[in-house]
């Protein structure tokens, strides 16, 4: 990777650690240039605004990291019961980069700037319908293996599932608590035990 690749590369990390502990609005160019320690040149040599950074960091951070954790559990799935709930489980109490405190990047992205920006809006909508795709295609490969009732609804469970996401996330979020996620997986389990 050359310099100026890596220095991009380390200017998107760290303004996204910092979004995502402080927000979007109250994080300044300043705060980025300082904690990356690039110069204010090196900054606006990879990105002309900072909603341009912020468009950067929702495909080249959140997207790869999506596909990893959010995406490709459903995709080759056996079982999409037994993965959904593997996958919304590890999310809420083991990945190592998701605090309870902070809640969900992309449902805080969404909140913060859907209203006021349309290329975020765009970016991040792109990013949660390949998410709710992956959902709805494992409900009928689980329907084609017999493991999923033929009258279960996937579009309707994916909103489901993503919405339950989401919101515990607040929940655990303004309680900087995850307790409640263990009461949630629990309805979450009986819930997709109603898709056999």
């Amino acid at each position: 990777m050359s310099k100026a690749s890596n220095t991009r590369l380390t200017i998107l990390h760290k303004a996204f650690e910092l979004i995502y502990t402080k927000g979007y609005q109250t994080t300044s160019i300043d705060e980025i240039i300082a904690t990356t320690q690039v110069t204010k040149g090196a900054f606006y040599y990879h990105f002309k605004t900072k909603d341009e950074m912020g468009i950067a960091i929702i495909e080249e951070i959140l997207r790869p990291t999506m596909i990893e954790s959010f995406i490709n559990p459903v995709e080759s799935t056996a079982n999409p019961i037994e993965d959904f709930y593997n996958m919304i489980s590890y999310l809420l109490l083991e990945d190592p980069f998701l605090q309870v405190k902070y809640g969900c990047p992309v449902g805080n992205l969404t909140q913060e700037m859907t209203p006021w920006n349309t290329k975020f809006s765009q970016a991040l909508s792109e990013l949660v319908n390949q998410w709710m795709n992956r959902i709805e295609k494992a409900i009928l490969k689980g329907q084609d293996s017999g493991l999923i009732r033929k009258d279960v609804n996937g579009q309707q469970v994916a909103f489901f599932i993503m919405s339950g996401y989401w919101g515990i996330r607040n929940f655990g979020k303004l309680q900087d608590d995850n307790s409640c996620y263990v009461v949630y997986l629990k309805e979450f389990r009986n819930y997709l035990n109603t898709l056999k």
